[in-house]
């Protein structure tokens, strides 16, 4: 039963009833204010007794290490950050039984979906829910796994969706800085004349070739031709940059005992030969650093998706005449450098309005091959146009993650009712379980099972023959069986 805010007058017994013009009136005082409470029912506590409990519009604000959960989104018979939530909420009695498993009776939205293994630090959720009496926080996080964190939570207007009402986002993915030295773990290709199955990622290309279309199954055979058109270096509009020399220093604290990932894959076998006293051959006789000129170079070929684009090229099952695939990229910038458990990673964080299935780690996937010399940077010009079909590398899961959802404009339009939705409360708590979960989780993921190493041993022509091709000559030179190799 629907409750309202709004004060009724109810007549006195001994008195005449009110005139008709003060029940008019009613609906008028009704709209002074927007009622953020509804459903005026009975909940039962622990100790079984009844009490009368209203429900409130809330965004959530919490954070989660994705490592053995296929993504955020429920879905049937995959264990879900979402379904975990869910059920957390029903055992916390902020979702009654009647509504447990129907998400859409109590107005659940959320920020972002992020991917199978993709963690988040500021990802925000919102619905009707019961969070009296006191203590709710704790009781969410009671009955939820220590890799997902509640933080807490903000009153809304009764109005508010978390996906509708959220700006842009930001993501950040942490890349070892041996993955961008051309000279470090080098395509094995050569050697075995094979390629490397299961690192590959969706075919979609329009060259007249063939390759192996991992996450369908199938293989894909297309001709056609690649646009040559090359781009202009476009204005790049960045958030909070951090200063070029800044170099955070990052100390696991990660418990003891099972790790997040529930065992490893024994990549020993492919790696020993790479090992020198357990130091990568290629990394002891590379002198490579991400110094000035290499930081300036990665943040120029980053720039090149800077803007709004045509992204078709970057995700999976979207078409490029389908508007979905026209994404607008705020900031790109990897000025930053973070020490984990010894080892140097590239901070790289991204703003956008909103992304796409795989569109970050693909994106990332193409800048690295670019940076390696694999291809040149006119092909992220090509790969980002309407009528050209190519086949992208898909950069590891683990290094990436939801940073923070903003809400600037529904911040601006309530900020004299309601409290200001942001992380700013939260830092401190982000903070804490950012380098205790997600920073040790991607370091010791890398040590352990050299997860980017092996990605990085499949960046070459043979999995990815788009890479070869810069401009309509060489096409022309590929249809009469002259394939011309770009290297730089």
């Amino acid at each position: 039963m629907e409750n309202s805010d709004t004060k009724l007058t109810i007549s006195s017994p001994t008195l005449p009833p009110p005139p008709p013009q003060a029940s008019a009136e009613e609906p008028e005082a009704k709209k002074l204010k927007i009622s953020t409470t509804t459903d005026d029912k009975e909940c039962t506590t622990v100790t079984g007794t009844k009490i009368r409990y209203k429900r409130r519009k809330i965004a959530i604000f919490f954070a989660y290490c994705g490592v053995g959960y296929q993504g955020m989104q429920k879905n049937p018979g995959a264990k879900t950050i979402e379904g975990d939530l869910e059920e957390a909420l029903y055992a916390s009695g902020a979702v009654p039984e009647h509504d447990r498993g129907i998400p859409n009776r109590y107005d659940w939205s959320r920020s972002a979906r992020t991917d199978k293994g993709v963690s988040a630090v500021g990802q925000v959720v919102s619905g009707r829910f019961y969070i009296d009496p006191p203590g709710f926080v704790d009781r969410l996080n009671s009955n939820l796994s220590p890799q997902i964190r509640i933080f807490g939570y903000k009153r809304v207007t009764g109005s508010y969706n978390a996906k509708k009402f959220c700006d842009r986002r930001r993501y950040v993915y942490l890349i070892p800085v041996f993955a961008l030295d051309p000279c470090s773990h080098q395509d094995r290709e050569t050697e075995k004349g094979n390629k490397v199955i299961g690192l590959v990622g969706n075919v979609k290309s329009n060259l007249k070739v063939e390759a192996v279309d991992v996450e369908a199954g199938i293989s894909s055979n297309r001709n056609g031709a690649l646009n040559s058109e090359v781009k202009e270096d476009v204005e790049v509009l960045v958030d909070n940059v951090n200063s070029k020399n800044d170099i955070d220093t990052v100390v696991p604290v990660q418990d003891e005992g099972t790790p997040l990932n529930g065992g490893s894959v024994n990549s020993s076998t492919i790696l020993e030969e790479e090992k020198v006293n357990g130091v990568d051959r290629a990394t002891k006789e590379s002198k490579f650093s991400y110094g000035e000129k290499e930081r300036e170079r990665f943040n120029r070929i980053l720039k090149y998706y800077v803007g709004t684009h045509n992204f078709h090229n970057f995700t999976t099952r979207t078409k490029a005449e389908d508007p979905a695939a026209n994404r607008f990229i705020i900031s790109f910038d990897a000025s930053t450098t973070v020490l984990v458990d010894g080892m140097e990673f590239v901070k790289c964080e991204i703003v956008g309005q909103s992304f796409m299935l795989h569109q970050i780690r693909k994106m990332m996937g193409l800048a690295v091959a670019v940076m390696r010399n694999c291809a040149p940077e006119s092909l992220i010009t090509n790969a980002l146009q309407k009528d050209v079909n190519i086949h992208v590398p898909t950069a590891p899961e683990v290094g990436l993650y939801l940073d923070e959802c903003f809400f600037t404009s529904y911040n601006d339009k309530w900020k004299d009712s309601h409290e200001e939705l942001s992380m700013k409360e939260y830092a401190k708590e982000a903070e804490e379980f950012k380098m205790k979960y997600i920073y040790s989780h991607i370091a010791s993921t890398e040590h352990k099972d050299g997860t980017v190493a092996l990605w990085l041993q499949s960046l070459n022509h043979r999995n990815y023959p788009d890479l070869h091709f810069v401009d309509e000559e060489a096409i022309n030179d590929n249809k009469t069986g002259q394939v011309e190799v770009v290297t730089e």
